[in-house]
């Protein structure tokens, strides 16, 4: 669906997009993840043909997107299966729903047969258009706003009328640019939801370039983490977060404390043994106490993953650790003994 290799893009002599490599199958949900300034934003620009690259591939449904810049048609074909949703909504504030949603529609379309014929345009009837635009209100939920306007719409109903207007043209991708962060909470959780529902009833292909790990643990299976421009953390997100390397947990403001004493165990509890009763089974059957140090439960989705610290007895560490690898507990010496 989307396949990057050894990604470069320059602004004048800055190097914002180094070596990025990623592969995106049909149906994913997929975070581009990272601070502001981490070329997040850039990245997906390229992927649309908005942004130039200097070196590297770039191939969005079998096509490398530096190749059409000169073919206004391929790219305005490719970009017909892309749609794009906006931090800041960029509606039409003159205009009113129907006529923000409808706007693709008649941009990509003729609503003259005659016109379509003269300038081989495609043709779509404006009974067409309105039927299509129904259809998508119906989708994000404002058949009830349809002759409203933009600045009479909270946040998260002009958001709505953004990703139906992305999906006027039925794209098999959707782009989103921090859609979120202009949100509350709450209706962020909403406008997930329905990100998330329109991914799975469509099988669209979502790519969320975001900074608040929230929206990556709710709705996305994979992520890259990016760092001026630089991917440092990459993979499926139950393994960024279940065993998170060190940039990671800088990115996430993880700091620990560590007993100087004893022996330091850090434990990942994958989603197969997150709901057991590892720990307590432990002390039980090997007869040993311990100190919890720190430990968090992570939702990711709909499963739970668990991370947690324990200090224990020097003189416990070798039953301890044949224990622990016959669990399903993934482990770590937490400070180095």
């Amino acid at each position: 669906m989307i396949d990057i290799k050894n990604l470069k893009k320059y602004y004048d002599k800055e190097l914002v997009i180094n070596d990025v490599c990623l592969h995106i199958n049909k149906g994913e949900i997929y975070a581009i993840v990272g601070h502001s300034g981490a070329g997040k934003s850039t990245l997906l620009r390229c992927i649309n043909g908005l942004e130039d690259y200097q070196s590297g591939s770039l191939m969005v449904l079998g096509k490398e997107v530096s190749k059409l810049k000169n073919r206004q048609k391929e790219l305005r074909i490719l970009r017909k299966d892309i749609g794009m949703i906006f931090q800041n909504f960029a509606l039409m504030n003159l205009k009113s729903v129907f006529e923000n949603v409808a706007m693709p529609l008649r941009s990509h379309y003729t609503q003259s047969k005659s016109l379509a014929s003269l300038f081989k345009k495609e043709f779509m009837s404006e009974k067409d258009v309105k039927k299509r635009v129904l259809e998508l209100l119906d989708i994000v939920g404002l058949n009830n706003k349809i002759r409203a306007f933009p600045r009479e719409l909270s946040g998260g109903q002009k958001q709505r009328v953004a990703i139906a207007r992305a999906l006027a043209l039925n794209p098999k991708i959707l782009l989103s640019d921090e859609a979120t962060s202009a949100l509350d909470p709450n209706t962020t959780k909403n406008i997930l939801e329905l990100i998330s529902k329109i991914n799975k009833e469509f099988n669209i292909t979502v790519v969320v370039v975001t900074h608040e790990m929230e929206v990556v643990k709710d709705i996305a299976k994979k992520a890259i983490l990016l760092e001026h421009g630089q991917i440092i953390g990459q993979g499926s997100i139950d393994e960024l977060f279940l065993r998170p390397n060190e940039k990671m947990r800088e990115f996430l403001g993880e700091s620990e404390y560590l007993p100087n004493s004893g022996l330091n165990i850090r434990l990942y509890f994958p989603k197969e043994v997150a709901q057991n009763h590892i720990i307590t089974h432990m002390a039980r059957s090997l007869n040993i106490d311990f100190n919890i140090v720190w430990g968090k439960i992570e939702k990711l989705g709909d499963e739970a993953l668990g991370n947690l610290v324990i200090n224990v007895d020097e003189k416990d560490k070798e039953k301890i650790l044949v224990y622990l690898s016959q669990s399903g507990v993934l482990w770590e010496l937490a400070n180095g003994k």
